[in-house]
């Protein structure tokens, strides 16, 4: 985890621009370099760094004496550096992964550069030879990149969209701030004044293909039957793959624990592997929840399972109405699930950061997206509708799911990694028939339990746990999370303010005093801003007015299974 910030172009003085940069400090407590480029007076960088490989050489921009016309900046993991630089008898000069970018690039170009990185990314590469300015994303956006081009051509980049909403320039009409799109790269002309001119916007890599990387992997080409038992086993043999490669690091690695399905695979399959691996440490586990929430005692028995130091933070509702404001100015959404859900997910990551030693923390997110985890996937009215709201709910993740694991740990100068959402495995899943991939016998996510049953890896009970929404299972069955929330914000927002509702907020007015007072807060931080959310998270095939599985009519807590 780290925060890239470039401008391209700038009218301002830069150094009145960099103090822009540091406001995304917080994704890199290790060290901060401002450069400028030389021959290009208007042009500069600024990095945060979090040094999880190379301690020594991995500082940014990344420049080797072998392409001293390269500049690269990124955000990222390259999970598959080894095996391309062995593959394509690349030279390196440093350890750092990210240096295989420059000589994919040097040697077949832009596109094939992307499509060949197996990991999560953002990055901006500066080709002065060629005078060139390239922007590029992972698949689903697991890390951010946000930017600001204006109509005569100066362009602004960075991790967050909060380093860029005090940059100044010299035209009058203000330049919008958009998120980088997932999967694409961008490719800029530049001036010889810094300013730049796009003349290439393309996809790469979409969530149903098979990725390019593939035929490296070192996992070899699967049996291509769907036959049951060969389904599953491939579904094993990638998602065991997904965390291996994801243990690339030089310092501690634990893992997000919620008690639920995903995380408590994860968390399973990592402590086997680092078992394997020899790490010389025990995995770290992490929970949060009131002590009687079913989190909280689910997580234990995964924890006493699998042998993890285990740590339990204890979650009030007062304590997380509380760190509410932050955690919208950390997210910068309005989007109700998303901050209900990152409340628990930026207590706990706070707690990581002041009382462990763990950097590297893995999660269990893209699974729902992936496996049809929602309980409103029941109510889909075909196997074909469900799988094609999977690959929708995929693509979005950069809006929801992903920003908030992003956001809330990357707010306290963690890494995240996402086994569940590795390009093989996904395109794996998603490649299998409709019908398999629907909830069966009442039972979301029936296949990826099905290829973990009988292996003892977890509880059996856990295996079949249902779905909580991160943010309800934190507390009690009797009183959800979302409920106190409502209940504290009914007296911060009156009848009056919900009637103007439409007319004070009208891009997605709020439908409830919840919603109206987290747009408040957002408009605080970042007025006039509300276009970034291009739509509440809701389920779908059910009359819904609230993002909440409890509040679903088909919602069964687990005892009365």
């Amino acid at each position: 985890m780290c925060g890239i910030w470039a401008l391209f172009g700038s009218d301002e003085c830069l150094s009145v621009q960099c103090t822009s940069a540091m406001k995304i400090a917080h994704r890199g407590p290790d060290a901060f370099r401002f450069e400028n480029v030389n021959g290009f007076t208007n042009c500069c960088f600024g990095f945060h760094r979090l040094a999880i490989v190379d301690q020594l050489y991995g500082m940014q921009p990344l420049r080797i004496k072998k392409f001293p016309f390269l500049w690269l900046c990124y955000n990222g993991e390259i999970y598959n550096h080894h095996t391309l630089k062995k593959q394509f008898g690349f030279e390196h000069q440093t350890k750092v992964d990210g240096e295989v970018l420059l000589h994919l690039y040097e040697r077949f170009g832009i596109q094939k550069m992307a499509s060949l990185l197996d990991g999560v990314f953002a990055f901006i590469l500066l080709d002065t030879a060629n005078q060139k300015v390239y922007l590029g994303r992972d698949t689903y956006g697991v890390r951010p990149l946000f930017k600001l081009l204006t109509d005569d051509g100066f362009l602004a980049v960075c991790s967050e969209a909060k380093g860029l909403t005090n940059i100044t320039h010299a035209m009058a009409t203000p330049a919008e701030i958009v998120p980088f799109l997932p999967g694409h790269f961008e490719v800029f002309d530049l001036k010889q004044n810094g300013k730049v001119q796009s003349v290439q916007m393309e996809e790469f890599h979409c969530c149903t293909k098979e990725p390019a990387h593939a035929v490296y992997d070192t996992v070899d080409a699967l049996p291509t039957s769907f036959d049951e038992e060969t389904v599953k086993s491939n579904i094993r043999s990638l998602f065991e793959n997904a965390v291996r490669k994801r243990l690339m690091a030089q310092r501690r690695i634990g893992c997000l624990l919620s008690g639920g399905l995903d995380s408590s695979l994860v968390a399973a399959t990592l402590v086997k592997l680092a078992k394997e691996e020899k790490l010389p440490y025990p995995i770290q586990t992490f929970s949060i929840g009131s002590e009687d929430s079913p989190d909280i005692l689910a997580a234990r028995k995964v924890a006493a399972h699998l042998g993890t130091e285990h740590h339990e933070v204890n979650f009030s509702a007062e304590e997380g109405i509380q760190a509410v404001e932050d955690v919208i100015f950390h997210l910068e959404t309005y989007d109700i699930t998303t901050i209900r859900a990152s409340v628990g997910m930026y207590l706990v990551s706070k707690y990581i950061r002041e009382k462990s030693d763990s950097v590297v923390i893995f999660s269990g997110e893209g699974a729902d997206e992936l496996a049809q985890g929602y309980i409103y996937f029941h109510k889909a009215p075909s196997p074909a509708a469900a799988a094609q709201d999977s690959v929708r709910l995929l693509k979005e993740l950069y809006l929801f799911d992903v920003l908030r694991a992003d956001r809330t740990t990357s707010a306290h100068g963690l890494e995240l990694r996402v086994p569940f959402l590795d390009h093989r495995l996904t395109a794996y899943y998603l490649s299998l028939p409709e019908e398999v991939r629907t909830p069966k016998h009442g039972v979301e996510k029936h296949l990826l339990r099905e290829s973990f049953k009988g292996l003892n890896l977890i509880p059996e009970e856990i295996l079949w746990r249902r779905k909580e929404a991160f943010s309800d299972g934190m507390m009690s069955e009797k009183k959800s999370w979302y409920a106190c929330l409502q209940e504290h914000l009914e007296s911060m927002v009156n009848d009056e303010q919900m009637e103007k509702a439409p007319r004070t907020f009208p891009h997605l007015p709020p439908g409830s005093k919840e919603a109206y007072y987290y747009r408040e807060v957002f408009e605080k931080s970042y007025p006039g801003r509300a276009q970034w959310l291009s739509h509440y998270w809701m389920p779908r095939w059910i009359n819904a007015t609230d993002p909440s599985a409890r509040t679903l009519s088909i919602y069964k807590p687990d005892k009365e299974q």
